[in-house]
């Protein structure tokens, strides 16, 4: 007789896991709160979507905090093993200049959602809509629309707390507390954060994005492009820095970056360029030598003094390491993602509740992070392929 398996929460996790559960062995039923699956996914999708990132899975792996938390998981699902799934399924996938994973040009979002839910559809997969989780009875059964899930295994996909407008507000994190198990708050992450201009920078630069750059923060290095906004920066070259950032926010309530204008040239060589101009105006040196935008001349004239601009080594050493104070970040709901929810102490290492035996947590609702660029998308479908495939080889 086939084992009953309910999934709690219709996304990425959800969808990988009911995929790669033996249809022969379980009977899997996914239980989401929403009219529809995979809102988020969809509204991810919209400000460019990436599937994965096809770097090695050595760099890939040091792109989550924390680091060997989702190494096996990603080791056994890899970002080959994603795109060759896809594939499998419908959905081509092309390579950008960038090294992310986008679907093959024309295929939007939706369709890919199609393609998945009709994955499951052919694996006998249930998806019952508007039906939401509430607790657990004293038999510690799941209790979705006041009526207890009788189920061999179940898995909680409920998500983080960003977006609430796609149904992930993380509401159920009082729920999991009052059962006694481990959790976190959830704090913004991949988000704007706030910096206070100096005069009036801001009037001539708003909305205008800092292209080739990287920032350090506690010597960690991302690069990308960040845009310039009223209240500070946002994009992936700060994305990636947000576990640094948080720390140093929560630790002192201000957090130091460092931005390197240049990143293509070293130290030295923006020295050379500079001191053997064929121009005697340090700012057109900046525009013709070192191809230095508006934005980044205008931030060196106001947070240098006049000495330090006309010095050719202080100005280099400026060009390369261009320090940032960072006073707040955006609210979680402005994030793009989360950190915080269950506690990576209160599952085992198959992501199993420590608590509640056969009662498994995967996706966003755990404590881990990652910079956007396919990260989190892939992490969440590892989780999912990896518990697949443990429930299938496992008996109790």
């Amino acid at each position: 007789m086939r084992k009953k398996v309910a999934i709690i929460g219709g996304g990425p996790s959800a969808f990988m896991l009911a995929a790669i559960l033996d249809p022969k062995k379980f009977k899997v039923t996914i239980y989401e709160k929403n009219k529809t699956s995979g809102r988020k996914f969809l509204v991810a999708g919209k400000g460019g979507f990436n599937l994965t990132h096809s770097e090695s899975m050595e760099q890939l792996v040091q792109k989550y905090t924390p680091h060997n938390f989702l190494e096996a998981a990603l080791l056994h699902f890899n970002n080959v093993d994603f795109r060759n799934w896809l594939d499998q399924i419908g959905i081509p996938t092309y390579i950008g200049s960038s090294k992310r994973v986008y679907p093959k040009k024309g295929i939007k979002p939706i369709e890919v959602l199609k393609a998945v839910l009709k994955h499951l559809k052919e694996k006998s997969v249930k998806i019952n809509y508007e039906h939401r989780f509430t607790g657990w009875n004293e038999q510690n059964q799941p209790i979705v629309n006041d009526t207890a899930i009788a189920s061999d295994y179940t898995i909680f996909c409920l998500g983080g707390a960003s977006w609430k407008v796609t149904g992930s507000t993380g509401n159920w994190l009082d729920v999991f507390s009052k059962k006694e198990i481990k959790t976190k708050s959830f704090q913004a992450s991949n988000c704007a954060y706030d910096i206070h201009w100096k005069g009036d920078f801001i009037k001539g630069h708003e909305g205008t994005p800092l292209k080739n750059i990287a920032i350090y923060c506690n010597e960690y290095l991302q690069k990308g492009e960040a845009v310039i906004t009223k209240s500070g920066l946002e994009g992936n070259a700060i994305y990636g820095l947000s576990p640094q950032i948080r720390q140093q926010l929560h630790t002192s309530s201000k957090a130091l970056i460092y931005v390197d204008f240049k990143p293509s040239l070293s130290l030295e060589r923006i020295q050379e360029k500079i001191e053997q101009s064929i121009y005697s105006n340090t700012t057109r040196i900046l525009k013709k030598e070192l191809r230095l935008t508006a934005a980044q001349i205008d931030l060196l004239k106001l947070y240098l003094s006049k000495d330090q601009y006309l010095n050719n080594t202080t100005l280099s050493q400026f060009i390369k390491k261009f320090p940032l104070e960072i006073t707040g970040s955006a609210t979680i709901d402005e994030a793009i993602s989360t950190v915080g929810g269950i506690s990576l102490n209160a599952i085992t290492e198959n992501y199993e509740l420590i608590k509640l035996p056969h009662q498994f947590c995967i996706g966003e609702m755990l404590d881990w992070d990652a910079p956007t660029g396919g990260y989190l998308l892939q992490g969440c479908m590892s989780m999912g392929s990896f518990l697949g495939a443990y429930l299938n080889e496992e008996s109790y």
